[in-house]
This record gives C-alpha cells, structure tokens and sequence, in this order.
C-alpha cells in the first residue's frame, strides 16, 4: 500500500477495525489498577493499557522510536510524575507501545508522523472512542500533530510536551536513518537482523534500523525481513528519514494545516538540542488556540507539570 493515497489507507484501517471488532471480544473497563490488552490493528498486533476514569486520554509516548508505555515511567519528569498513576485520577489513561516500538507490531514501508497518527486513531477506533484528549511527549508531539491535522473531530485538545524540533534535531534524526542505510548497504539484511538481537533499539543504535524490536519478538516478521529485496528497503529507509526529519521546526503536520486546529492546545517546552524551545514558539505561533507555558526546563517538575495538565483540563472542560 506504499502508493495508496490517505484516504485510501483510512478506508482501510477502517476495515480492519470493524472486521476486528466484529470478532474480538468486548475491551475490558477501565480500572485504577490498569488493563493489559493486545488489538490486531491495520494488520499489525498493538499492546496497549487502559487505566483510570474520566475523559479519555490518548498518550503518544516520548522517547522517539522507543515509543512504549514504560517511557511514561522513565522519561524525564515523567519518571517522578508517576503518570499512570496520577493523571489515572482525571482521566481514562489510553496508552500503548507505538508501531515498531516494545511488543507492538510493525511493518517495513515508508514510515510517517500520518501513519502514526493513523494508527492511534485506529486504536481509539477499536475502543470506540469518539474523541479524547491528545497528550504528546517528545517525538509524540509530532505524532499528535499529525493526528490533529488527520482527525480534528477526534482531537478535543492537545497537550503537548516537549515538542522536538530544530536545526540540531533534524540533523541529528536524519543522521540515524543515514547510518542504518551505510550499516544496510555493507553487512545486508542478515547483519541487521544479527544487530537487532544485539538488543538496542533504533534510538540507541542506528545501526539496528527501525524495526529492530519487531525483528527480535516477532519471528514470522524477521523471516519475512530477511527474504525482502535489499535495495527496496534501503529505498524506503531514506525515504523515511527524509519525511520525518524534513524541518528545523516541529514537524507532524504543514503549517497551513497547524493554523488550521480550532481545539485548545497547551504546550510546554523543552530547552535542549532535541527539543529546542524555538519549536514550541512556532506552535504557539501558528495554533490559534494554543497557551504557551512560560516555565521551560529545568524550571518544569513532575508537580508543576501535573499540575498544569489538570489545571487546563479543568478549563477546557
């Protein structure tokens, strides 16, 4: 389906969902203590949790292409926020392990911030969710932007923290998919899949490549990896660094389409070379309903932080 147009691949994902739904059985409530589900999404298996009550809340995980639920508990302020458990208290915590991150399925074509966001929409699709509360976290700034620009309807507002973005972070990023094509083109599909066991993932070894972590817990999808056509691979992963590392601002979604989003956004930046502060200006500039924090690291903490994503919850209502 490289070719195949969004709506094209929409329509698909909704199929998908409905086929899955109409065989699977009914998503379990949500609880304090959380619960443990697995989905077949779009073809692709999706581990993924849901805790609490309230509004529902979509969490695209920080930690770049370690997008997993455990980031939420190892990441930054996150780590001393305990946000799985503190923000369960206000809200339906939707979480899970992105596409070709932890246990969650992948499939080698043209990665993009749309076909994450196609993804988390499918998710919601499958537990019947109409619209929720978009919480990024780093590179899941960018996937919730996409998902903003894809799914209006569904996003009722963003809270996005720590957009990436910059010169240093394009470059940086782009770096990555550059070195696993080098690594691709000299020790060929066998020598990825033998760095992949090594046990890193993409973010901490380029070398690994993107699927890394399907290619160690997925045997049938490393079989299929290994029999695939070399130069179409090394193909796509160019061209996925280059659509997803194509801006020194914050990418996921055009500008037009940024100054487009009518739902109320909160965005609270970041201060270093990943996450350079110039890119949440540039969404406070853009998004026409957006507040600007004013606290930047290493003012942020794991209180303040929580406090202010219950604080605009409460306003937004």
């Amino acid at each position: 389906m490289d070719g195949d147009s969004g709506l094209d691949r929409r329509e698909f994902i909704a199929a998908t969902v409905a086929l899955g739904a109409a065989v699977a059985s009914a998503v379990p409530a949500a609880s304090a203590e959380g619960t443990m589900a697995r989905a077949v999404i779009d073809g692709l298996e999706v581990n993924y949790m849901i805790r609490g009550s309230g509004p529902p809340l979509l969490m695209l995980a920080p930690g770049g292409f370690d997008a997993t639920m455990e980031r939420w508990n190892l990441s930054g302020v996150w780590k001393g926020m305990r946000v799985l458990d503190t923000l369960s208290e206000h809200f339906t915590l939707i979480a899970y392990d992105r596409r070709e991150s932890g246990t969650s399925g992948g499939r080698v074509e043209r990665l993009s911030w749309s076909l994450f966001a196609d993804q988390a929409k499918a998710l919601l699709d499958h537990l019947k969710v109409d619209n929720a509360y978009v919480l990024g976290g780093c590179m899941g700034c960018s996937v919730a932007l996409a998902f903003a620009a894809g799914y209006p309807k569904t996003a009722r507002a963003l809270i996005l923290h720590w957009p990436v973005g910059g010169y240093r972070w394009k470059i940086n990023g782009g770096d990555r998919f550059a070195r696993h094509v080098r690594f691709a083109r000299e020790h060929k599909l066998d020598g990825i899949i033998k760095r992949a066991h090594e046990g890193k993932s993409f973010w901490q070894d380029p070398e690994a490549g993107p699927w890394a972590s399907v290619i160690v817990h997925d045997q049938a999808f490393a079989e299929g990896f290994a029999a695939q056509d070399i130069e179409r691979y090394i193909g796509l992963v160019a061209a996925s660094g280059r659509t997803l590392f194509d801006r020194d601002t914050a990418p996921g979604a055009e500008p037009e389409e940024i100054m487009g989003m009518a739902m109320p956004a909160l965005i609270m930046g970041g201060a270093d070379p990943a996450h350079a502060t110039s890119a949440a200006y540039y969404l406070r500039e853009l998004m026409p309903k957006a507040e600007l924090w004013p606290l930047l690291p290493p003012h942020q903490t794991s209180d303040n932080v929580r406090e202010r994503i219950v604080e605009f919850h409460r306003m937004v209502g």
